[in-house]
């Protein structure tokens, strides 16, 4: 572990011939997220996130539903909630910071009076939730409406949402690629301009791989941040909930209104900390993360990352317990997921999906003594990470070693060895989800297919992630791209 000048990461004179972002030293910077080319604040309501101001919440709704219906081919949908939607929709109060913004919800989410599948046909005899999940409740009372509930791998073991139940959602930019899982349908959703917003869930990087893979906005906040009630468990101790978004900004207000203390969570801190009001482009320390994070990159992700960051000004830095972490992390899950689904297991083990059921399985073989090994590697690399940002305000690294794969590909090409494709597209989120850090994942502008990066704070440090992101958005590096006509044909 250490901070040093030299390293894997090369300082670049300029960036890629792909990436139209602004040289540092030029004019013409692009306006920061949360400011107007006056000065001015932007409008700080969700008007921008369901279309033209004129817009009532009732015809964003319909046209949400409308373009879900038009992209049945993407499979970013497992239901379409139309009545309770136009309900919803009729009741919003135009005030609120997300007033009118169609949302759609991972299959992990309780929705009132649905039984939560999860991505399984296993919970199909489950009664019915009695109220909505406490994200997607909060959503709402600030104004946004949910439309719909999004695909997802089986129980939230996966990285490539290819569902052997409700079949692979398919990548907006090519949809003969995955999505990324496990919260594939709502990376799909946004990428795909049906709903500017999204809930997903992060066990191991299922937010940050599917935004990576999508190419749009992604936040897993620090552990304990945001209420996980209502929301089917997988591991405790590594689950979190968070947003998708088209943009910054809204990605922050999604973030905010779902702060807060959550009695049906008690890993929930109830610590608020907004970060709306001051998200602005700051100078920050940032750190390039080496190492473990610097193998096994295609040249797409590596350009990525070096965009990045010389964008922040970035230096390079290792965190020499992340491949440790990330075999613990596995392990963790492995133990975690098999106890949880243990007696499903020895009475309907061929209704799961056999990718998910064999590695359960496989997990109950291992021994009990190994979660004190994970345990102190945990505590290890935790305080290697905390001397790291003594000297950084921020670390940057890719968040998936690649584009997305071609759905049906069992494996992916990483440092000249073919290796699972399930188990390694979260070989570089596994270890920050293992330490609990806060994560912006960031959109990178590219030629070809989307590929992201991680903006990693310090513990309860969303701001200072938001604040970097900011900085890539001024400088033109970090956009949501559109979906071409050729993708949609």
């Amino acid at each position: 572990m250490g901070l040093h000048r030299r390293g894997f990461w090369p300082r670049r004179t300029g960036y890629p011939a792909c990436v139209p972002a602004r040289r540092r030293g030029q004019s013409g910077a692009v306006p920061s997220p949360c400011r107007d080319r006056r000065g001015g604040r932007r409008r700080s309501d969700a008007r921008a996130g369901r279309g033209a101001a004129s817009v009532s919440a009732g015809e964003a709704v319909a046209a949400a539903l409308a373009r879900a219906r038009a992209r049945t081919d993407l499979n970013a949908f497992t239901a379409l909630l139309d009545e309770r939607a136009i309900a919803t929709a009729s009741q919003v109060d135009r005030s609120g910071p997300l007033a009118g913004v169609p949302f759609a919800a991972k299959d992990l989410f309780d929705v009132a009076g649905r039984t939560t599948l999860a991505g399984s046909v296993v919970n199909r005899a489950d009664p019915p939730a009695r109220e909505d999940a406490t994200a997607a409740a909060r959503l709402e009372a600030a104004g946004a409406v949910l439309v719909g509930i999004a695909n997802m791998d089986e129980y939230a073991y996966g990285f490539s949402t290819e569902n052997a139940h409700y079949g692979p959602t398919r990548n907006p930019h090519d949809p003969t690629r995955i999505a990324g899982g496990s919260s594939g349908g709502s990376a799909a959703a946004v990428a795909a301009g049906i709903v500017p917003l999204a809930l997903g869930s992060d066990t191991n990087g299922s937010i940050r791989v599917p935004a990576s893979l999508c190419g749009v906005w992604g936040l897993k906040p620090t552990f304990g941040r945001l209420g996980r009630g209502g929301c089917y468990p997988f591991v405790a101790d590594l689950d979190h909930v968070g947003p998708f978004a088209r943009d910054l900004s809204l990605l922050a207000r999604a973030y905010d209104a779902m702060a807060g203390a959550d009695p049906r969570d008690p890993a929930c801190t109830g610590r608020t900390d907004p970060v709306t009001p001051t998200l602005e482009p700051r100078r920050l320390r940032v750190g390039v993360l080496g190492g473990w994070f610097a193998s096994g990159l295609t040249e797409d992700a590596r350009i990525a990352v070096a965009v990045a960051a010389e964008a922040l000004d970035a230096v390079p830095v290792t965190l020499d317990g992340a491949e440790a972490a990330r075999s613990a992390a596995f392990c963790l899950t492995g133990m975690a997921g098999a106890s949880l689904h243990a007696d499903r297991l020895r009475t309907r083990a061929m209704d799961y999906d056999p990718a998910v059921r064999d590695r359960l399985l496989a997990a109950m073989l291992l021994p009990a003594d190994l979660a004190f090994r994970v345990r102190r590697v945990r505590r290890k690399v935790m305080a290697e990470a905390a001397a790291l940002f003594r000297n950084v305000d921020v670390l940057l690294a890719p968040a998936t070693p690649c584009a997305a794969p071609p759905i049906g590909a069992a494996t992916i090409e990483i440092d000249g060895r073919e290796v699972p494709v399930r188990a390694n597209l979260g070989m570089y989120t596994q270890p920050i989800s293992f330490l609990g850090l806060p994560v912006v994942a960031a959109p990178i502008r590219t030629a070809g297919l989307p590929v992201g990066v991680q903006l990693i704070g310090p513990a309860w440090g969303e701001a200072a992630a938001f604040s970097a992101a900011a900085r890539l958005v001024e400088a033109g590096v970090a956009k949501v791209m559109p979906v071409t006509e050729s993708a949609t044909a």
